[in-house]
């Protein structure tokens, strides 16, 4: 195994103060709970080992250069982080994610860097890669590239996690459980620390998903409290508190969230109604007459992505979002609220080719289909944020590209930032009294200016106006 390694692949191995991409991005999706066992394969410098290790994951590191002395053994999981795209030889390659997803019982985690860091990398044509000065090596791989390679090498449906992150699943409920909880976050339950709060949790629980829930669905704290009761006696308890109009609503919404689930399910491979987890199995004996017609629902609405008519009418109807000629935009904090082929669109693009970890707006092309994931770090506290980056997805090609405006001096900005929001949101209204006071100034009557930093700053001038938080003021020394 040293020998397949190459000596000089140990120069790409970079320390660390945080945690690596692919490890947070495991550990976010509770992909690493401390019950699982974690092998680091081609750990480097160990340094998300010893970070894993400091959060009480059971975790080891094994490295051919640095920790070539570490046991291989299976473990449940394996992390496998930008190894492949250091190998020059595509036989080598292979061979190393195959002993990888020998060893993962339950997963692998596969990462490597993608196309559009090329401009980070400098060297020369070599093989399927680059060959730096230093002589190391760099195979950057599409994001749908990745996803394909890890599925032809494994024979594992892999699913990705986030732009250059994909997850093969050795047990196809762990992978159907994953899914769903991307789609239908797990619900939080309310604490209980006897039978009366118990019983509040439980009517909670069914005003917001619309049914009453199964044993195995409540947490330890709530079974405790209500295994006591008689058969029929709790459910008259919580029918007779529960909100009727909140019931409806919530059993609507379990509706479209199973056929959202379904729909995406097909885009990377249905399986049977025995392998759905439990909630989601519940969710369709209550709100569907069976598991095929759940299914057929499921079909024609991932069949109307195709339709332009549907999906324009669609993003006209949202009741959140801000709509232009080519796309629909939506705040993270709204994303729910929009039509469920829309939710549908966006979860397709993060399937193929993962979601950024962080993004604020994503954009809904209805001219083609393509998502795109915008990151304005600052959009709660600057009035008008300015774009940090864009991660956009073709779901035609499954080609994905990065915009990066870290270093730019002239950064495209957003306005009327209550657009982008659902009408409901807290900060709406403080948002809508600045686009007002900033219509009333004259500030929108030059549209084609006011994109970018400096034309903004340019129109600011012109009207005399200066910004202090969300407060529109008059600039000091200008009168009228």
């Amino acid at each position: 195994m040293q020998q397949m390694w190459g000596s000089e692949r140990r120069r790409t191995a970079i320390s660390r103060a945080a945690l690596s991409v692919p490890a947070r991005q495991a550990l976010a999706d509770r992909q690493l709970p401390p019950e699982r066992t974690v092998l680091d394969y081609g750990c480097g410098r160990g340094d998300d080992v010893r970070a894993l290790e400091q959060l009480d994951c059971r975790v080891v590191g094994w490295d051919p250069y640095y920790r070539s002395d570490a046991p291989l053994v299976v473990s449940d999981v394996v992390l496998l982080t930008y190894v492949l795209n250091v190998i020059e030889d595509p036989a080598e390659r292979r061979e190393t994610l195959q002993r990888a997803w020998e060893l993962a019982s339950t997963l692998l985690v596969v990462s490597a860097r993608l196309t559009w860091e090329k401009s980070k990398v400098r060297g020369q044509d070599f093989g399927d890669g680059l060959l730096t000065s230093r002589q190391t090596f760099q195979h950057l791989y599409g994001a749908g590239e990745l996803r394909e390679y890890v599925e032809q090498i494994t024979g594992a449906r892999v699913v990705a996690a986030a732009p250059g992150v994909v997850y093969a699943f050795r047990d196809e409920g762990a992978r159907l459980s994953y899914l769903a909880q991307r789609v239908v976050p797990d619900a939080q339950w309310l604490a209980s620390q006897d039978t009366a709060s118990a019983v509040s949790a439980v009517v909670d629980f069914v005003e917001r998903r619309g049914r009453a829930p199964r044993l195995e669905e409540m947490p330890r704290t709530v079974a405790e409290f209500v295994t006591h009761f008689k058969p029929g006696q709790l459910k008259r308890l919580v029918r007779d508190a529960a909100d009727d109009q909140k019931v409806a609503e919530g059993a609507k919404q379990s509706t479209l969230n199973t056929l959202l689930y379904l729909a995406v399910e097909l885009f990377n491979g249905r399986g049977p109604f025995g392998s759905l987890p439990v909630s989601l199995q519940q969710d369709v004996r209550t709100f569907f007459s069976s598991y095929r017609e759940a299914c057929q629902r499921a079909d024609r609405l991932l069949l109307k992505l195709r339709d332009d008519g549907y999906i324009r009418n669609a993003m006209n109807a949202s009741r959140a979002g801000k709509m232009t000629p080519t796309a629909l935009y939506v705040h993270q904090r709204a994303l729910e609220r929009i039509p469920t082929v829309l939710r549908l669109y966006e979860h397709c693009a993060s399937i193929a080719a993962g979601r950024p970890e962080q993004w604020t707006v994503t954009k809904l092309k209805h001219q083609g289909r393509a998502v795109s994931w915008l990151h304005y770090p600052d959009f709660d506290t600057d009035p008008h944020p300015r774009i940090l980056f864009s991660y956009m997805v073709d779901l035609k090609t499954l080609q994905a590209s990065h915009t990066s405006y870290a270093n730019s001096g002239n950064r495209p900005l957003l306005h009327r930032k209550h657009e982008f929001l659902a009408p409901d949101d807290p900060d709406v209204p403080r948002y809508r009294r600045l686009t007002e006071a900033e219509m009333r100034a004259g500030l929108y009557e030059r549209p084609h200016l006011i994109g970018t930093e400096d034309g903004w700053e340019a129109e600011l001038l012109r009207c005399g106006r200066q910004l202090r938080g969300h407060r529109l003021v008059r600039r000091t020394g200008t009168h009228e």
